[in-house]
């Protein structure tokens, strides 16, 4: 039986990264993946849904070249071809993590792997075989799956999930996106962009609900404006697909619709990949679909550690990475703090994009701060509308006692790229007067967030 000091159960943002970090700190390192290595957001998610949107993106300039005094005639697409890239995005990404593996002396075993008390794993390969090796610490990572509602049941072909509609065959005619958070968002604006008809149905009374209420305001409009027809307070109720395509109820507050469509496409959150993983057979307390785990990531059992979507934290890729490397570090005895899941970004990739970090409004006035807030729109932003995409604002909110960052809320092109700004700040608790007397560069997106707390402040100047 093989031995490692440390094992990683899955190959996510979450796993590799954990083995990386632990190879570095000495560690003999083996990582089990039953799949491609990079998990879901390698293969399925973050990086080839970002190779579709940016097909869609410029096929949306190469359309609207007039409005940059160019001309393209007979702008059209290939649907098939624009998968294929993604797709080969996505194949290149998967072969850079094997390079790391490699390089970093990182054992790869393929096949299915299960916990085991004794701080054992058995792996099942393809073949059926199996294989059991031990570890010092083992490390769960496995990620999680499109959410499948008992009204919504996926059959892969005319109610699909993600991972379907990355890769469809034929390009739908009539599309029905269930679920408006960030997969949600990303493919309506993909398809209807390539030119598929699409309505987003919402179960909450805003789309994008997690985020700033002039966030979701403003995305709604942006998206009514572009022809998405967008149902709030909505709710499928059942699906017919015995004919060609789609029949879909919705149920609303002005009582049932029929909606039909090639496709619908449920975007209506994750599942975790905790079955059959031999959690129960260790001993391993779950709670709520997720594995309980303390602040550095260990399991009620010594030796078993969680990280990732698994966990209670939020699921995004950034947090997994970084709760293995907090992990393994741990292990490795030296001093590190935990993870402030407060000053975590998101980030929503359609366009206009959506980036936001800390309190919302709501939020901040729930927990009784006196605020001061601030709002720049791109509107009046010499960058942006150079850029023609004078869409969206930045929004501040500032502690009105002490001027500590409560929250930032941006919408607009480019503004995943501009969140840092609020992350460091925060991180470093920068006060809002800080931020004022940081010079930034002219022009560029990023002087929105100088002008939004400018305007906190009652010292704006270009508004």
């Amino acid at each position: 039986m093989s031995k490692f000091d440390i094992i990683v159960l899955g190959s996510g943002p979450g796993g590799y990264v954990t083995a990386i970090r632990a190879s570095q700190l000495g560690f003999k390192t083996a990582i089990i993946e039953k799949e491609s290595l990079g998990g879901v957001c390698l293969n399925w998610g973050c990086i080839p849904t970002k190779a579709l949107l940016k097909s869609a993106q410029v096929f949306q300039y190469l359309k609207h070249a007039e409005d940059y005094g160019l001309s393209a005639k007979d702008v059209d697409h290939d649907f098939d071809a624009v998968v294929k890239r993604s797709r080969g995005v996505a194949e290149g990404m998967s072969k850079g993590v094997q390079f790391l593996m490699k390089k970093n002396k990182i054992e790869v075993i393929k096949g299915y792997g299960k916990v085991k008390p004794g701080k054992k794993i058995e792996v099942k390969a393809e073949s059926g075989e199996t294989t059991e090796y031990s570890a010092n610490h083992i490390v769960i990572a496995t990620g999680a799956r499109s959410r499948e509602l008992p009204s919504l049941p996926q059959d892969g072909k005319k109610v699909i999930g993600y991972r379907e509609a990355m890769s469809l065959k034929e390009q739908p005619k009539k599309m029905i996106v269930v679920g408006s958070g960030a997969i949600g968002m990303e493919f309506a604006y993909f398809y209807h962009s390539m030119g598929t008809e699409v309505t987003v149905v919402e179960y909450m009374p805003n789309i994008v609900p997690v985020e700033d209420e002039d966030i979701s305001k403003q995305l709604e409009r942006s998206f009514k404006k572009s022809g998405v027809k967008i149902m709030t307070s909505a709710e499928v109720t059942k699906v017919d697909t015995s004919g060609d395509g789609v029949k879909a109820t919705v149920k609303t507050k002005k009582g049932e619709e029929i909606l039909e469509a090639d496709i619908v496409l449920s975007a209506v959150g994750i599942k975790t990949n905790i079955e059959n993983i031999g959690l129960e057979d260790v001993g391993i307390a779950t709670d709520r679909d997720k594995i309980l785990v303390n602040d550095y990531y260990q399991t009620n059992i010594p030796g078993y550690y969680a990280i990732g979507d698994v966990t209670p934290g939020q699921a995004l890729a950034h947090v997994a990475s970084a709760e293995g490397i907090l992990c393994v570090e741990k292990i490795a005895g030296m001093h590190v703090e935990p993870l402030d899941y407060g000053n975590i970004p998101g980030c929503t990739y359609c366009i206009p994009e959506i980036a936001s970090v800390g309190l919302t409004e709501k939020q901040a006035k729930e927990k009784g701060y006196d605020l001061k807030i601030g709002k720049f729109p791109f509107s009046a932003s010499g960058k942006a509308k150079a850029a023609g995409t004078p869409d969206g604002f930045v929004k501040v909110i500032f502690d009105a006692k002490y001027g500590e960052w409560l929250g930032c809320h941006m919408i607009g092109v480019g503004v995943t790229d501009m969140i840092a700004e609020a992350v460091v700040a925060r991180k470093l608790e920068t006060t809002g007067h800080e931020v004022l007397k940081a010079v930034h560069p002219h022009p560029t997106m990023s002087e929105a967030v100088m002008e939004a707390v400018a305007d906190a402040y009652g010292e704006v100047i270009h508004l």
